[in-house]
């Protein structure tokens, strides 16, 4: 099993990145969050998964322990397989996540592809007393603080991924406006969206 990967990131695509360990190029598909928190031809660190399958050996990539270990803990119910874990995971930060199982939130889950009202019930039934739920900041400082945060770790991954700096900006300045905070994987996505109508 490979339980972690550090090297040097050789590129970052929409869905995975390629780190080169050794003089090898391991293609890790991971979350737009942990997409962000790269930077190419700097050297990064990875809590892994190593899924096999008869037709494949596919690599899971997570910024923290803590997103590899929900990664683990969805496909132990029954229906969750690899992909959808990883489409939770890019949708729903873990705290989201942790806190959403936790409360028993099923409009949070389903806010996931593929998820609908009896495959959320499914994952609350079987993951709310396995996980553990975590507070939530809710004064006006942490939440400013909480959107700085969001939108210098999206700029940084635009720029990352091949645009502009101020094109970056602008793009993700017009997302919060519209949205105020949100999670990085989500204002991430609307971004590229955003800078995609404008080609």
């Amino acid at each position: 099993m490979i339980s972690s990967l550090r090297g040097t990131v050789l590129a970052i695509g929409l869905d995975h990145a390629v780190v080169e360990v050794g003089g090898v190029g391991f293609a890790v598909q991971a979350t737009p969050a942990t997409l962000a928190t790269l930077r190419r031809g700097e050297e990064a660190t990875l809590a892994t998964t190593l899924v096999v399958r008869e037709d494949s050996l596919t690599l899971f990539g997570f910024a923290d322990p803590d997103a590899r270990e929900l990664f683990g803990l969805l496909q132990t119910v029954s229906g969750v397989g690899p992909r959808l874990a990883m489409a939770t995971l890019a949708v729903l930060e873990p705290d989201r996540l942790r806190a959403a199982l936790a409360d028993g939130n099923l409009a949070v889950l389903t806010q996931v592809p593929g998820v609908g009202r009896k495959s959320a019930e499914r994952l609350v039934v079987e993951l709310r007393d396995k996980v553990g739920k975590l507070p939530v900041a809710g004064d006006g400082a942490a939440a400013a603080s909480s959107q700085a945060g969001v939108r210098e770790s999206v700029v940084e991954a635009l720029i990352g991924l091949g645009f502009a700096s101020r094109q970056a900006e602008q793009a993700v300045d017009a997302v919060l406006a519209d949205n105020g905070t949100g999670d990085t994987s989500v204002v991430l996505r609307k971004a590229l969206t955003t800078l995609g109508r404008k080609k």
